[in-house]
């Protein structure tokens, strides 16, 4: 089983847009059983908070339910327990270094740029494009 999580900043938009895309990913390619995914937040401001309701919106608009997510915070523990971590944006890998020191190397970047903050940018489409781009590589990554 591989294990994936996602992270942002808060756990409200992109990471679990992460988390939602990548298990519709998996599951539309019948891999659903290989894989465990989940996504956290680097901050504890929004933690217990549901996905923001435009990040749910861009996710519904694709056909994919984010019911029943609740943000949380990234824990030393989750580091041991998953094989790929993966950060949204420049500010994820310092808050991650803060929080786990030189533990945080194990977390490496969505993609090679931010992935667009929509909490910012109101631009929730795009969001939805890099997080694709994002997951179709974890996909090719982990043989999928």
């Amino acid at each position: 089983m591989v294990k994936i999580l996602f992270l942002c900043h808060g756990n409200i938009c992109r990471s679990p847009m992460g988390e939602f895309v990548l298990k519709d990913m998996v599951k539309k390619a019948g891999m659903a059983d290989r894989f465990e995914i989940a996504s956290a937040a680097v901050s504890r401001e929004e933690i217990g908070n549901p996905v923001y309701p435009p990040a749910r919106r861009e996710l519904a608009r694709h056909g994919i339910s984010c019911t029943g997510h609740t943000a949380r915070q990234i824990t030393r523990r989750d580091l041991d327990y998953y094989d790929g971590i993966y950060y949204m944006d420049a500010s994820n890998a310092r808050y991650l270094r803060r929080l786990f020191g030189d533990d945080a190397a194990k977390c490496k970047p969505l993609l090679s740029r931010d992935v667009a903050d929509p909490w910012y940018t109101g631009d929730f489409s795009q969001t939805w494009e890099d997080v694709c781009e994002g997951c179709r590589k974890i996909m090719e990554e982990y043989g999928c």
